[in-house]
């Protein structure tokens, strides 16, 4: 029987924990689970520890973001032999057969060496719409899959490509690790996905949806749902340090420097001063940045140590 590994990284998780990973012990295959908490200050670390005991807990001691919390969880599945690697939010819980329709995906694709990630349907906190990102993500690829047509003719496939999922449920092969590696640690917390996905794309690999498995995902339901105020909007630094990017350092700086120009002559100080503000950090960071490009384009399973 395949070793299917769930890593969660909680903090201050108490709202969703008894939800979550009461779902894991009634899957119906069995799995491995490991947490890695990142501080948590409202009981999380405790409440697992006791109710849950079979669960693989790990204290950090400090708050290690998103990123950097999974790969030290990403690296001890892999140590113990996990075959299937299963990242999933604090707030997320699984059904019965979840990860049983997960499986038969797998098993049933023909080349599996082109997955990825595989992915089931992201259903929102109130189970009866789906998540707010699932359905943008399905639009985004509406002339590539024509899944919206097949969900409405009930004439579903077992599986489609999409170009992105977020990672509030990603379920991943031991040969994706081998090959793609970990979560870029230049990513505190969001943006860390978009920058995974781009390296799986790099290596010639798939994101999959399966439709017949279905998860939850308790999030917020804003497409706008990140605050850049209080997270640092990373979205230029990942398209510079995207391997399928050609010259995207230099192609960044000059978007940005016609971007300040523009903004500046049709009065919009504004937004002229944000890009002048990124365009400096850019400056600041540029070399940086080209060294995590080659390692990423170089490197079999970055950012962790496999051995």
């Amino acid at each position: 029987m395949s070793k299917v590994y769930f890593i969660i990284v909680t903090y201050n998780a108490m709202k969703w924990a008894e939800r979550c990973f009461t779902s894991l012990r009634q899957s119906s295959v069995p799995v491995h689970t490991i947490v890695i908490d990142n501080g948590s200050e409202d009981g999380t670390q405790e409440y697992v520890k006791t109710h849950f005991p079979e669960v693989d807990f790990i204290q950090s001691d400090t708050n290690l973001g998103f990123g950097k919390a999974n790969n030290i969880g990403i690296e001890k599945a892999y140590k113990e032999g996990a075959d299937f690697f299963y990242l999933m939010n604090q707030d997320a819980w699984l059904y019965e057969d979840s990860l049983k329709e997960l499986l038969d995906v797998y098993n049933s694709y023909p080349n599996k060496n082109e997955i990825g990630i595989i992915s089931p349907i992201h259903i929102d906190g109130s189970e009866k719409k789906l998540d707010i990102f699932l359905d943008k993500y399905i639009s985004y690829n509406c002339d590539k899959t024509r899944l919206i047509s097949d969900l409405y003719f009930q004439t579903l496939k077992p599986s489609y490509e999409l170009d992105f999922i977020n990672a509030a449920h990603w379920f991943i092969p031991r040969d994706t690790i081998e090959i793609v590696g970990g979560f870029n640690p230049f990513f505190f917390h969001y943006g860390e996905d978009n920058e995974y996905v781009n390296r799986v794309h790099f290596h010639k690999k798939k994101i999959l949806l399966a439709p017949k498995s279905k998860v939850v995902h308790d999030g917020k339901q804003s497409l706008q749902k990140v605050d850049y105020n209080k997270y640092e909007d990373l979205r230029i630094e990942t398209n510079i340090m995207n391997p399928n990017l050609p010259g995207s350092l230099q192609q960044e700086k000059k978007a940005l420097l016609q971007s300040i120009v523009k903004n500046s002559l049709t009065g919009n100080f504004e937004k002229a001063k944000k890009h002048y503000k990124s365009y400096k950090n850019i400056n600041k960071y540029d070399s940086e940045l080209l060294k995590i490009k080659k390692k990423i384009t170089n490197t079999p399973h970055c950012f962790l140590d496999l051995s």
